[in-house]
């Protein structure tokens, strides 16, 4: 039986990739900053949190990563613990820096000090690229890394961290650029789950109105579950390397909110309201990438369209928010 060790365990990717890994008969140990305050809705929404070991682990401890590495003695090793939100990353830019970069090179240095035959696959991000003019997109590998935000600066510092370490070292490490990946475990602070879970408590007469920011921006949107085998699969292939995974079509917000709205039969003038204060310092217009080497590479292809998209949010959200009332009301 192979281990696996994830961080952000008990996140949208954690939890996802956590019930994919055990479906493949991995012994899944998560590694969380806090038992007691860790949020497991995730977990035991998918039906996990059972089947899974929590250890609680500082990733800022150089020496704590180490003594976990030689009590588990995983094969792979799967870093998705970040700060992960950009909105909040102009408002807290030296936590979010330091989060994401520090905890990088610990686990790096960790491995290659324990056992270097460890295989590491590193959550990279499509924010690292920046404002691309239209004309150059979609985003490939190749393409220059230009950040523009906290967040995604933090995030090219810990790829070219990677980077390094598999250069340098020989490190295993497999780095997935994901573009934006939605599920019913997004945080609130999610847009995207924001407007789904909002417009259901509209139509269920429990909320007046949605306040949006701008939604004129364009992103390449697929489904999470379907992004966390591409991880278990970057690590069973002869060489590592860098992968955008993504669907290659971007889409507006505002799109999003009419085909969500109209799905639910609701009129999305009647409810969603616009807000200014909602608006980003910075914000990326469109963005869309080439999942080419991937396909390539790994035999990878995203199969959804983006209506079957949000019809899977959609009736996932009303799933959750059933499983959410019967748990609280026991």
């Amino acid at each position: 039986m192979k281990t696996a060790l994830i961080t952000g365990i008990t996140g949208q990717d954690g939890a996802y990739l956590s019930k994919y890994l055990l479906e493949k008969k991995y012994k899944v140990v998560g590694i969380t900053r806090n038992l007691q305050s860790g949020n497991l809705n995730g977990l035991s929404f998918l039906g996990v949190e059972n089947d899974v070991e929590l250890v609680e682990a500082n990733v800022f401890d150089l020496s704590n990563i180490i003594r976990l590495l030689e009590k588990f003695k995983p094969d792979e090793f799967y870093n998705l613990a970040a700060q992960s939100s950009v909105g909040l990353s102009f408002e807290q830019p030296i936590g979010t820096l330091e989060y994401n970069i520090i905890s990088v090179a610990n686990i790096l240095e960790a491995i290659r000090i324990v056992d270097k035959k460890i295989k590491i696959y590193q959550s990279s991000s499509s924010e690292m690229y920046g404002n691309v003019a239209q004309s150059k997109l979609p985003i490939d590998e190749d393409f220059i890394i230009h950040p523009a935000s906290p967040y995604a600066i933090s995030k090219a510092a810990a790829h070219w961290t990677c980077v390094n370490y598999r250069e340098a070292y020989n490190l295993f490490i497999s780095s997935g650029i994901l573009f934006n990946h939605e599920s019913v475990l997004r945080r609130q602070n999610f847009v995207t789950k924001k407007i789904i879970s909002s417009a259901i408590k509209i139509k269920n007469k429990k909320l007046n109105s949605l306040k949006v920011g701008n939604t004129s921006i364009q992103r390449d949107w697929g489904y999470a579950p379907e992004y966390i085998k591409v991880m278990w699969k970057m690590l069973n292939v002869p060489k590592p390397n860098d992968y955008i995974i993504c669907t290659g079509e971007a889409h507006t917000l505002q799109e999003f909110i009419e085909k969500v709205f109209t799905k639910l039969g609701l009129d999305p003038e009647k409810f969603v309201k616009f807000d200014k204060a909602l608006y980003r310092p910075v914000e990326l217009e469109v963005i869309y990438g080439n999942p080419k080497r991937a396909k390539t590479e790994l035999d990878w292809k995203y199969s959804l369209s983006f209506d079957e998209l949000i019809d899977k949010l959609i009736e996932d959200e009303i799933k959750f928010q059933e499983w959410w009332m019967s748990k609280t009301n026991k």
